[in-house]
């Protein structure tokens, strides 16, 4: 009988939900629609967060920003962002009221979970004294949605086992795929001309960088997919196609600062593979980039000085022509947009500007002779185009320690966690992780997409994996049991 009463109810319910949806419609109100989703969502985030999570990762890749839709100029990413935004807030009522006994210490100690709270810390400081502190508070919470689900959830999906792990490069990349294999549909249409390559990946990517950023994420990774032997003949042969695919995807990108980042993959994994010290690596490092920033205005005045603009669709010339700066529109915009961060930086050089506002302030710090033929007078160009200096301008010198420490103890921590490592599986998915890293954090000298989905899903996600395996798993040899990246 309580069975019957509630087929009753659902049913009632059903028919009450369609003439309700009828009406609605009829009167040109369409979201009515999206009840039934939204439902499932809610009924995923109280019973099977996991499952809910995955269902983000699928999603990414095929994720549509409102504002370039031009619907109601929001700048979010449905459906991802507000799931994320619901992850976030279940996450941390469970840790704070419910979980207490399943919180472990050695998340919140670890160097690399340290080196990301200073982070968000710091950018908490500098929304306080920002210039504009309600886009600097809206700033850090959009950073917290991402990092909150996908970093600390994501430890805790991942720890439950390597399969997860697996999972979860499944659910990107094969979403992923379905994009590049529709966009290069609709480029070859269009005889892969450099001009479309700008835009033929919209929807699901506003422009070629952001797009071929995240083909270049996952470039080494399916590559190493590729030649595990431990695979069936049948998966190997598939994943040679998707090599194919993003081989194709990554050249018609016209991205060079993706080509590079690729590069510098592969000399880290030769690093790795003639055992090269991460000292002698961090040293050189420190001094190109220090040097760089400390002589940036001299660099930029002095190789900035003829104005023409310079494409073309050869493949050599278009890498030759990230080194010249003499004559590439998009390379002196750069400098253009470096030059207004670091002169905001000198204004404010402990707290910045605040988190968020580079973009509505750099236009009066534009020097008349870095003009070139795609600046804006009003500065309404975008973000500083680097992942370090945009940090550098609105958030003081701290801000931009912060980030570089985040990915010093990042590359640390996994160089010896690497080495340690005796599982030739959890030494692949590390390797996989960390190249994947490389490209994003190279591409990051000239592009930041970390407040986006598309890049923060990867990237957040594989700190994390790294993580869970140096705190869970690298002790241990039991957890193969439940699964392999292989899978």
């Amino acid at each position: 009988m309580i069975s019957s009463i509630k087929k009753h109810w659902l049913y009632g319910a059903g028919i009450l939900f369609l003439c309700i949806n009828l009406i609605l419609t009829y009167n040109n109100f369409h979201y009515f629609n999206l009840l039934p989703i939204i439902l499932l969502v809610v009924y995923a985030a109280l019973f099977s967060l996991d499952k809910l999570f995955l269902f983000v990762v699928l999603c990414t890749p095929l994720s549509l920003n409102l504002e370039e839709l031009d619907l109601g100029g929001m700048s979010t990413y449905l459906p991802t962002e507000p799931i994320l935004f619901g992850i976030m807030l279940l996450f941390l009522y469970k840790q704070v009221f419910l979980n207490r006994k399943e919180r472990d210490d050695r998340i919140t100690s670890h160097p690399v979970t340290i080196a990301i709270l200073f982070n968000l810390a710091w950018i908490f400081v500098s929304s306080i004294t920002s210039d504009d502190p309600l886009t600097s508070f809206k700033f850090l919470i959009s950073r917290l949605w991402f990092v909150v689900p996908l970093y600390f959830f994501g430890i805790w999906f991942f720890r439950k086992g390597v399969k997860n792990i697996n999972r979860f490069v499944w659910f990107y990349l094969a979403p992923l795929t379905i994009v590049l294999i529709i966009t290069l549909i609709k480029h070859a249409s269009l005889g892969f001309s450099e001009e479309a390559g700008h835009w033929i990946m919209w929807p699901f990517f506003k422009d070629h960088t952001s797009y071929g950023a995240i083909i270049a994420i996952f470039y080494p990774i399916v590559i190493s997919m590729c030649f595990d032997k431990e695979r069936t003949q049948t998966t190997r042969s598939l994943l040679f196609v998707v090599l194919l695919i993003f081989t194709i995807a990554l050249f018609f990108s016209y991205t060079r600062a993706a080509w590079v980042s690729v590069f510098a993959a592969g000399l880290v994994y030769l690093l790795f593979v003639f055992k090269i010290k991460f000292k002698y690596l961090l040293g050189i490092g420190i001094v190109l980039g220090t040097f760089t920033i400390v002589n940036l205005t001299e660099i930029s005045f002095m190789l900035s000085k003829n104005k023409a603009e310079h494409t073309t669709e050869n493949f050599s010339e278009r890498l030759e022509s990230m080194s010249n700066v003499n004559t590439d529109a998009s390379n002196l915009e750069r400098f253009n947009r470096w030059n207004c961060a670091f002169e905001m930086f000198k204004e404010r050089p402990l707290t910045g500007w605040g988190p968020g506002n580079y973009a509505s302030l750099y236009a009066r710090y534009q020097d008349p002779d870095d003009l070139t033929i795609i600046s804006t007078n009003f500065g309404d160009g975008g973000n500083a185009h680097s992942e370090y200096l945009g940090p550098l301008a609105e958030q003081g010198i701290f801000g931009f320690l912060s980030i570089i420490t985040l990915i010093i103890v990042v590359f640390y921590r996994t160089s010896i966690l690497y080495v340690q490592l005796e599982d030739k599986k959890l030494k692949r998915t590390v390797m996989m992780m960390m190249l994947g890293l490389v490209t994003y954090f190279t591409h990051g000298l000239l592009n930041n997409y970390l407040d986006t989905d598309k890049a923060s899903v990867p990237v957040w996600c594989f700190i994390a994996i790294i993580v869970t395996i140096d705190i869970y798993y690298k002790d241990s040899t039991t957890h193969i049991k439940k699964g392999s990246i292989k899978e």
